[in-house]
């Protein structure tokens, strides 16, 4: 029986090499080096490292890949418009880390209502509050959340749980929600603006000076998605000079971010190093049960999932 060449991080190895089906002939690399050498051969690839130019260097090498899978949920980077010319499938890990991402996406909020960040500070010196730092509340906030995949459905699950009101920015007209056209003349109206959406031409620098401008002076801004979505100049004027109240920033632009960035200083920009997908133990596991199960749907030809469209990069 004729075997399917398939390259994959060794990083995955113990949670897949005894579960591969016979017809499967895995290669694992545990190199930039290693993934470039193997990905000739492969048919299917799975060329996921913390490297984002090693792993477009990968897909760029693999020539006759019919297949290739990602945890991460983000394409950018990526050399989307090789593998559409030689039409690859590319499946990614949409919805691997969306719990972990929405329940960041509460604690920043609970962080910046309750004032906490003060709080921790204040043990640290040894000092006994006698008022709180934050006194707001989330119970009836409004929050515009861009961005309705599988983060952003986890995230308005979350938020109705505290009585948040929340707002979603999608091209299907429906109750509670706005289109594309139409949220940028709503910003004044939300305590917070969430941005949940994935990192496209379209979605480029879509929080400029002008939608600063337009938000509440007690807004605050929440990024989980990519720092390019943001004017981070911008956002850094508008928090220097309190036009918004403050920024709550999983993503920044570029990343790691320069030691000697202004970000680091404000009192009202909270930075958490692009971690919210790192805070949980199960994304390999879920990663590893995932491509199983595709795997299967690929020898029955059936459709493998979630598959990205490859045009508009999602």
């Amino acid at each position: 029986m004729s075997r399917t060449v398939t390259v994959m991080s060794g990083v995955m190895r113990p949670l897949v090499e005894d579960r591969l089906p016979d017809w499967v002939e895995p290669h694992f690399f545990l190199s930039r080096e290693e993934a470039v050498a193997l990905a000739p051969q492969a048919e299917i690839g799975w060329f996921d490292m913390n490297d984002r130019q090693g792993m477009a260097a990968a897909m760029t090498a693999a020539t006759q890949l019919k297949w290739l899978h990602s945890t991460y949920s983000g394409l950018d980077g990526m050399p989307l418009e090789t593998l559409r010319a030689r039409g690859t499938i590319v499946t990614n890990g949409a919805g691997i880390n969306a719990i972990t991402i929405a329940e960041y996406v509460v604690m920043g909020m609970l962080i910046i209502a309750k004032g906490y960040r003060d709080v921790v500070r204040a043990q640290g010196r040894h000092e006994w509050l006698t008022r709180s730092p934050g006194k707001a509340e989330l119970f009836e906030s409004k929050a515009l959340l861009l961005g309705y995949g599988a983060i952003g459905k986890r995230i308005e699950e979350r938020l109705k749980g505290f009585a948040v009101d929340v707002t979603v920015v999608r091209r299907t007209p429906g109750p509670g929600t706005l289109t594309p056209d139409q949220w940028r003349a709503r910003l004044g109206d939300f305590d917070w603006v969430i941005l949940a959406v994935p990192a496209t031409a379209e979605t480029d620098g879509m929080i400029g000076a002008a939608e600063l401008a337009a938000m509440k002076p007690s807004a605050t801004l929440i990024n989980i998605a990519r720092g390019t979505l943001v004017d981070q100049d911008a956002l850094v004027a508008a928090l220097r000079e309190r036009r918004i109240a403050s920024a709550f920033l999983d993503v920044t632009t570029p990343e790691p971010l320069p030691a000697d960035h202004p970000l680091w200083s404000l009192d009202n920009a909270h930075l958490t190093m692009h971690l919210s997908g790192r805070a949980q133990d199960t994304m390999f596991v879920r990663s590893a049960e995932r491509f199983l199960e595709n795997l299967d749907r690929w020898h029955k030809d059936e459709a493998v999932q979630p598959q990205i469209d490859l045009t508009r990069g999602y």
